[in-house]
């Protein structure tokens, strides 16, 4: 096995300690909850959006968001599938092991349906990554693809280095190896994320791709610094303070969304007087956890399965929640337009 090569410098030292403070601080805040519905929500959202923008996607944040939503948005289908493909490649993390090859190849060929040949297998064929006529970097030859990733995930697998670290050299030694004909940027990207989430969960909802859109030059900059060098150091270095900047960009949002559900909170209120306070609470239940059976509602919010029942009539009434399905085997979900 081949490890890596790179520096722990000072400079990462420091990095590394700010960024595990701020998840600290998150962390204890959060206790056993998880960050809300509609934080979770907007940020998967601004991750896809961010994400395929810096592939040249150029469909909008509202269009994402739409598409999330279901509803149609004009577009190219390309751009479209693209976005399609990326919901569900973010549905899908939870599944995954992130020390698993196999399933970065699955995950490949969920990102990557119908948009390339050969979705979720390795390249056979030679690539770089090009500035116009000027190649910025030449990928190794394919047939040292396989044992390169397997490397890779060995190395990974087996390090003593922190997670925030070994994260951004799994990042830049995917981009260097290249490992298939497309979606390299967006699924180095993906798999830090992966690896950074199952360390500390609120990673799955920190949307560090906004942060990297925004530094888009730099990114590109210095993973061509880091290819000259001939380790990753300064890469890690440029996405630790993506990170940092991410948290505490987490933090603002944090903060304003939960303005915004008290906002929105007494806004129902007022336009349905007639709900009562349980009522609400088999909504919070809901946004939280869609398709949950009255049963299960009833555990959370401490009402039996037939008062639940009641409320989720009036929730109906009031055009708050819809019915998917039939009544035997469908589930509940809240009317998104509404809220």
């Amino acid at each position: 096995m081949y490890p890596p090569p790179f520096k722990i410098s000072s400079e990462i030292l420091r990095l590394t300690s700010e960024v595990s403070e701020q998840v600290g601080i998150i962390t204890m805040r959060l206790g056993d909850n998880v960050p809300s519905p509609m934080l979770r929500k907007d940020n998967q959202i601004k991750t896809i959006h961010s994400s395929l923008a810096i592939e040249h996607n150029s469909l909008s944040l509202k269009q994402v968001t739409d598409i999330v939503d279901g509803k149609r948005v004009l577009g190219a289908p390309d751009e479209i599938q693209e976005v399609k493909n990326a919901i569900e490649a973010y549905r899908l993390m939870p599944e995954l092991d992130a020390f698993n090859e196999n399933d970065l190849l699955r995950a490949h060929k969920l990102m990557m349906s119908g948009l390339v040949k050969g979705a979720g297998c390795y390249r056979h064929e030679g690539v770089g990554v090009f500035d116009g006529e000027r190649c910025l970097h030449m990928a190794p030859p394919a047939n040292r693809v396989p044992q390169l990733m397997a490397d890779l995930f060995s190395w990974v697998s087996t390090t003593d280095v922190h997670p925030l670290i070994y994260s951004c050299v799994f990042h830049y030694e995917f981009e260097f190896i290249h490992p298939f004909l497309d979606g390299n940027g967006r699924m180095g990207r993906y798999w830090q994320t992966m690896l950074l989430s199952r360390w500390k969960g609120i990673f799955a909802w920190l949307p560090v791709e906004t942060i990297v859109k925004d530094h888009q030059q730099d990114y590109y900059n210095v993973i061509a610094k880091s290819d000259t060098a001939g380790d990753s150091t300064a890469f890690v270095e440029f996405m630790l303070k993506c990170l940092l900047d991410a948290m505490e960009n987490y933090e603002d949002a944090e903060e304003e969304m939960s303005k915004l559900h008290d906002k929105l909170h007494d806004k129902l209120h007022d336009m349905f007087p007639e709900l009562s306070e349980k009522a609400f609470g088999v909504l919070e239940v809901l946004k939280e956890h869609p398709g949950l059976k009255a049963e299960a509602i009833g555990a959370q919010v401490s009402l039996s399965e037939r008062q639940v029942k009641t409320y989720l009539n009036a929730l109906k009434q009031a055009g708050l929640i819809v019915r998917v399905g039939s009544n035997k085997t469908g589930y509940w979900k809240v009317a998104i337009d509404k809220l």
